[in-house]
């Protein structure tokens, strides 16, 4: 019988996250000093990936956003209603322990981010990201993401085409 090598939850107090090592130290700033508040304030949602023994390999974060219909391609646009914006999830962070680099984990947060989304009851078109720079932007581009046209670093993906298990 097979395990998955990580348990996906929400983040909660009993997570030790002083351990946490990203490559960014910012995103490992926010982890240690600033998540619990957002969470507890409900601006975000932290999902983090844990080991066996219960150390987090990688994390994310997820709020509710709208995104301006002036600013998507034409192409997507004109196939959406003609409201001002259109609802979307952001996620804010994602990050990955540097011990565990090169394991596809940066993938499998995105692919449960997506999931998540996609399965709310709660309507939203597409999961957008604000890429820190362009290695960043090139993983979304990779996983399908669009690109903003006046906006390169800021990418979405739309919902409905997300495969739902």
């Amino acid at each position: 019988m097979s395990r998955a090598p990580f348990q996906l939850v929400p983040l909660d107090a009993a997570h030790d996250r002083v351990a946490f090592r990203s490559d960014s130290e910012p995103l490992n700033r926010y982890l240690r000093e600033q998540v619990t508040q957002d969470v507890r304030r409900r601006v975000a949602a932290c999902f983090v990936a844990l080991t066996d023994g219960q150390r987090i390999a990688g994390y994310y974060t997820l709020a509710s956003a709208s995104l301006l219909l002036a600013d998507l391609p034409a192409s997507t646009g004109k196939k959406l209603p003609r409201y001002p914006t259109v609802p979307a999830v952001r996620m804010g962070r994602l990050a990955v322990d540097q011990a565990f680099k090169g394991q596809g984990l940066g993938g499998a947060l995105l692919a449960d981010a997506l999931d998540r989304a996609a399965r709310s009851e709660i309507a939203a078109f597409a999961l957008m990201v604000d890429a820190k720079d362009e290695v960043a932007a090139a993983f979304y581009r990779h996983h399908g993401f669009i690109a903003l046209p006046d906006s390169p670093l800021s990418l979405f993906l739309p919902l409905a085409t997300v495969q739902r298990s």
